[in-house]
């Protein structure tokens, strides 16, 4: 039972709120420096359902990095680069300004174009053209708004990305997969049974999670092209906490096996399961390194919960956290520079941020009762799970604590266990 509840258990005000999602997003603070970019309506969009501008804006408003322009009023809006009046949007402090259009063409499809240009040199900083069907368009915007993050800033874009997290609406359970902005929810799988800790591969195109639907906990993953899914490991005991190695040939996994939970890895066809930690105490919660040289841990080997790591085939185990008596849930940031887990902090449970190198530890959220915490691809912002108001939600904040979201179920139910997905090819 102590297992079971470790796994179960392992402020802001309104701003902007992005409607008609099955999350709706609100979001406080924002970078010192954010970049002051127009985002020109698209010529030809008017009338198309997902618009396509007003898509992008949000997505680059939402990073907490860019300072979107008002343009309703103005008089001049362009369309394409040589329809632009340079000295009007710097008068309006722009850096930049994207302009865009969308037009019919053969086959039911659309031509998007767009153009980001820098107002003060007046250049063209990137552009592209795009054939897509209808269904492609809200899709075809986040690519663009991930095109313009990584031009301005320098760092991969987000927007393109899917997050997996799960929902408990009454007795029924589902794990749910949608855009990164809460857009576009698909059920995966549903049960009267519990679901957790759902795990992306790394190459985003399947799923491993747990699911109770047998009475006990059982791991499966499931394909996200095909539907398809399998039981990777249903040992005697509880078979819990999976998580992807990052090439994809083999998954780290806790069971009871033996005796008390330990950590295990196994082939990701469900073979070659090896015992990695042997040890009287609860271990649980793995996370392989970026490298793939090291699975991080929860463990009360030491009396209390404490981060500790080990070789990834077998070894020794060495602790990690050492501030705080309560320290669980390891998520590495994409580069392997930094920790993210859950602190208990004078009784309040909350998501640090801990820089590997020299040992600091700075506390990001502001709640009493968070948990699971997932890096973005791109290491700037983490997802975790929440309560608010008795309701399990989730909430994100910026690797550097400046920019905070908050994720609501519009369907009423609790969401948690959070994961964010891979940057999409």
């Amino acid at each position: 039972m102590r297992i079971i509840c470790w796994i179960f258990f392992c402020a802001i005000f309104l701003s902007t709120p992005i409607a008609n999602a099955a999350l709706e997003i609100e979001i406080s603070g924002g970078g010192a420096q954010q970049i002051p970019i127009a985002v020109v309506p698209f010529g030809g969009a008017a009338n198309i359902k997902d618009n396509i501008g007003e898509i992008i804006a949000a997505d680059l408003h939402r990073s907490g990095l860019f300072r979107i322009l008002e343009t309703r009023g103005m008089a001049n809006l362009p369309t394409s680069p040589s329809q632009i009046k340079y000295a009007e949007w710097v008068a309006l402090q722009a850096q930049a300004v994207t302009v865009g259009n969308v037009e019919s063409v053969a086959g039911g499809r659309f031509k998007v174009s767009f153009h980001l240009m820098d107002a003060l040199k007046q250049t063209q900083l990137a552009g592209m053209d795009y054939q897509i069907a209808p269904s492609q368009m809200r899709a075809t915007a986040h690519k663009i708004a991930d095109i313009i993050y990584q031009k301005l800033t320098g760092q991969a874009g987000i927007f393109a990305s899917r997050i997996a997290y799960i929902t408990k609406t009454g007795k029924r359970y589902a794990l749910q997969v949608a855009d990164a902005d809460g857009f576009n929810p698909q059920t995966v799988v549903s049960s009267n049974e519990p679901l957790i800790s759902p795990s992306w591969s790394p190459d985003g195109t399947k799923l491993a999670y747990v699911s109770f639907e047998k009475k006990k906990p059982i791991v499966f993953v499931q394909s996200l092209t095909s539907g398809n899914r399998v039981i990777l490991a249903n040992y005697k005991g509880n078979n819990s906490a999976p998580a992807w190695s990052p090439d994809g040939s083999k998954l780290a996994i806790v069971l009871t096996y033996g005796a008390n939970s330990q950590i295990y890895t196994i082939d990701s066809n469900g073979g070659g399961l090896k015992q990695i930690t042997k040890s009287n105490a609860i271990d649980t919660e793995p996370a392989f390194s970026p490298d793939g040289n090291w699975i991080y841990f929860s463990s009360d080997r030491g009396g209390k919960p404490q981060i500790y790591k080990v070789p990834a085939d077998g070894g020794s185990p060495s602790r990690v956290t050492f501030e705080g008596g309560y320290n669980v849930s390891p998520r590495f940031s994409p580069d392997g520079k930094s920790l993210a887990y859950i602190r208990n902090d004078g009784g309040k449970f909350r998501v640090a941020l801990q820089d590997l190198a020299s040992g600091q530890v700075q506390l990001l959220s502001e709640g009493s009762q968070d948990e699971s915490p997932s890096f973005a691809p791109n290491g700037r912002v983490i997802l975790y799970a929440t309560k608010v108001r008795g309701r399990g939600a989730l909430a994100a904040v910026s690797s550097d604590g400046k920019v905070r979201q908050r994720l609501n179920d519009s369907s009423g139910g609790d969401v948690r266990e959070p994961a964010w997905g891979p940057l999409a090819n």
